[in-house]
């Protein structure tokens, strides 16, 4: 595995590695979401092979040109319970940090739009289901494969609807099964709290995780700085880094999106486009790498070929 950074120009790059959860036990809804032993796995990965750096002081070493070789960081989006329960543990036992972005009006027993309506088809019968009076077709959820792409194909045609909008349609899926949905997805304060007292890092996600770009000025405006505002009410410290909500550069956010969140008093921005961070990139657009490898050798791999992948921004 040595061989996987030979060449690798040191000081140059910095990987900003992206995760949402750390599951407890493998999710077949869920594949893209590490469990507890594949995240322990690959952070002892990144201790070993790299150096896993805080956010916070990883951009000050790239604006300084002072990064080390293989310059990492570990991010989380979203603010999932599972983040303090499973993903601090290991950070702590491997001697590592990440920043957590935190969408805060979701806080204390929220649960995102996506979450309600993958939590909704794990509920339903095995069969057909037919939301054709919601103008989303017909789909097979007769095992979990099927009940995955079904899932999917649903959030493609709604995900860059006004959230008012696909609210509504995914409570009234909701509605449909007649039972209750999991409220304890989402952190607590107090685990935010947790996190921060732990020495990792917290940055802003908005309040809700709209779609900025979908979104009028006012309203982004508002859900940016609010969020912020109130995560810092939380920890009492400063929020001073942020992450796009889906994070696609021209497609999920403008450039009045990253003026709005230099005006809201942040220092720097996260996206999800791939690639690595440099010095004399805009800090308000720098990219991140969402690794999905389960073999140890490709994940190396996968992050060596990231810091060789062009940028994208707005």
């Amino acid at each position: 595995m040595r061989l996987v950074w030979a060449g690798v120009q040191p000081g140059q790059r910095l990987s900003i590695l992206l995760y949402h959860q750390v599951l407890d036990t493998p999710d077949a809804l869920k594949p893209d979401n590490p469990d507890c032993v594949e995240f322990d796995r690959q952070v002892g990965l990144l201790a070993r092979y790299t150096n896993v750096l805080p956010l916070a002081e990883a951009l000050q070493r790239m604006d300084a040109g002072m990064l080390p070789p293989r310059a990492t960081a570990i991010t989380f989006d979203d603010g999932y319970a599972d983040n303090r329960r499973n993903a601090l543990p290991i950070l702590q036992r491997h001697g590592v940090t990440a920043t957590f972005f935190i969408a805060a009006g979701y806080l204390n027993g929220g649960r995102m739009f996506n979450d309600t309506l993958l939590e909704t088809i794990r509920r339903l019968p095995a069969g057909r289901l037919d939301l054709r009076d919601l103008g989303l077709g017909q789909h097979s959820i007769s095992d979990a494969n099927s009940r995955r792409e079904a899932f999917r194909s649903i959030i493609r045609e709604i995900k860059w609807q006004p959230c008012q909008e696909h609210q509504a349609v995914v409570q009234a899926m909701a509605k449909r099964i007649g039972a209750d949905l999991p409220d304890d997805l989402m952190m607590t304060d107090a685990q935010v709290r947790e996190l921060h007292r732990a020495g990792m890092g917290i940055g802003g996600h908005t309040l809700t995780h709209p779609i900025l770009a979908q979104e009028d000025e006012a309203t982004a405006a508002h859900e940016i700085r609010e969020g912020r505002e109130r995560l810092q009410l939380i920890t009492g410290g400063p929020v001073d880094l942020f992450a796009y909500p889906n994070g696609k550069p021209g497609q999920d956010y403008g450039p009045r999106d990253v003026q709005l969140v230099r005006k809201a008093g942040f220092s720097a921005a996260v996206s999800t486009s791939m690639g690595a961070g440099g010095r004399g990139q805009d800090r308000f657009q720098l990219p991140r790498f969402m690794p999905w490898s389960r073999h140890p050798a490709k994940f190396l791999a996968q992050l060596l070929r990231n810091t060789r992948h062009p940028v994208m921004t707005t």
